[in-house]
C-alpha cells in the first residue's frame, strides 16, 4: 500500500537500513496511479551510485530527514535495478513485490506507477484513467501524464514533478555548479635544528727543553821559584803542613711553569641562505557537459575568460 508521505519530504532524504546503517540517499519518487500516493523511492547504490534500487514505501518510516526502511543495505543493494527516468511496469513492481516479500498492492489494478523526480523545471502530474476490458469487467488501466520535456520539447510517459536545481547525487542546489580548485601555498617555518656549545677540559704533553749550563772544575798550577816569586815562596815557614780550599761552583737547569691567558673563544650564530623545492599533490575540479543525443551541444558558449 501507498504510504501518505508528500513527495517534497521524500527527496534527499537519507535512507537507513533496519541495521541502522546508511543505505542512500532518496533520487525519485514513484507514485501510485490510482491513488496518487508515494509507493517506491529510488536510492543509488552500487560504487559511485552506479546502480539504482527501488524501496517500497509500505514498511518505511519517516523522522525529520531519515527514512528507515526494514532491509539491510545489502538486500537494497541486490534488489532487481530499474532505469532512472523509466515508469514502473507491472511486470517491474511484481519482481519488487516477491523480492521484498510484500504483498502486491496492485493485484487488483492493471495501472503502473508515475515517476516523481526532484529535477529543474515544473510539470503536471498524470491522472490514471479507467477503461472497459473485453471481459466486461471495469478495471483500473495505465494513467500517463501530459509532461513537456525541457530537453526536447516532446510529451514523455510520466508524470514528472521538477524542483529547482535539483542536485541527483544528493540536496537540492541552484541552477549552477560551484567549480573548485586546491591551490599550493608555500611557507617558512622556524624549528630547531640542532645545538652547539662550548666546552673546556685539560689535556697534557710532556715538553722539552735545551737550557745551557756551566760548572766549575779544579785547575792545578805549578810554576818555578823565580826571583819574581821567590818572596812569596819563603813567606811561610821552612816545613809546614798547610791546606788550600777553593769552592767550585755549577749551573743546573730548572723548571718552573706560569698560567698565561692565549685566546678567548666565544659562540655565535649567523644565518646561511639557500632554498629548498616543496612539492604536493593539488586537485581541481573539472565540469563537463554531457548531453542527450538530441541536443546540439556546440550551440552552447563559454563564457570563462
Amino acid at each position: 500500500m501507498a504510504h501518505d508521505f508528500a513527495p517534497d519530504t521524500l527527496f534527499g532524504t537519507t535512507v537507513t537500513g533496519s541495521d541502522g546503517d546508511k543505505i542512500g540517499k532518496v533520487d525519485e519518487v514513484f507514485l501510485d496511479n490510482r491513488t496518487g500516493r508515494p509507493e517506491w523511492v529510488s536510492v543509488k547504490t552500487g560504487l559511485f551510485g552506479s546502480n539504482v534500487s527501488l524501496l517500497p514505501l509500505a514498511s518505511a518510516s519517516l523522522s525529520g530527514d531519515v527514512l528507515t526502511v526494514p532491509f539491510d543495505k545489502s538486500k537494497v543493494k541486490d534488489a532487481p535495478h530499474h532505469d532512472p527516468g523509466r515508469e514502473l511496469s507491472e511486470s517491474d513492481e511484481a519482481d519488487l513485490y516477491r523480492y521484498y516479500g510484500i504483498a502486491d498492492s496492485s493485484s487488483t489494478t492493471t495501472g503502473t506507477t508515475d515517476t516523481v523526480t526532484d529535477t529543474t523545471g515544473t510539470a503536471t502530474t498524470g491522472t490514471a484513467t479507467t477503461g472497459t476490458a473485453t471481459t466486461g469487467t471495469e478495471t483500473a488501466t495505465t494513467g500517463t501524464a501530459g509532461v513537456s520535456d525541457l530537453t526536447t520539447g516532446h510529451g514523455t510517459g510520466h508524470g514528472t514533478e521538477r524542483a529547482a536545481g535539483h542536485d541527483t547525487s544528493g540536496p537540492d542546489t541552484d541552477d549552477a555548479m560551484t567549480r573548485s580548485k586546491e591551490e599550493l601555498h608555500v611557507g617558512t617555518e622556524t624549528r630547531e635544528a640542532g645545538r652547539a656549545r662550548l666546552r673546556k677540559y685539560i689535556t697534557s704533553e710532556n715538553v722539552t727543553r735545551t737550557v745551557p749550563v756551566s760548572h766549575e772544575e779544579v785547575v792545578v798550577t805549578r810554576e818555578p821559584i823565580t826571583e819574581e816569586n821567590r818572596g812569596a815562596a819563603l813567606s811561610g815557614g821552612d816545613l809546614t803542613e798547610e791546606e788550600h780550599e777553593v769552592v767550585l761552583t755549577e749551573e743546573r737547569a730548572v723548571a718552573a711553569k706560569e698560567t698565561v691567558p692565549v685566546e678567548r673563544v666565544q659562540l655565535g650564530t649567523e644565518t646561511v641562505e639557500g632554498t629548498e623545492t616543496v612539492e604536493a599533490t593539488v586537485r581541481e575540479e573539472v565540469i563537463d557537459v554531457d548531453t542527450d543525443t538530441e541536443v546540439d551541444a556546440t550551440r552552447g558558449r563559454d563564457d570563462r575568460r
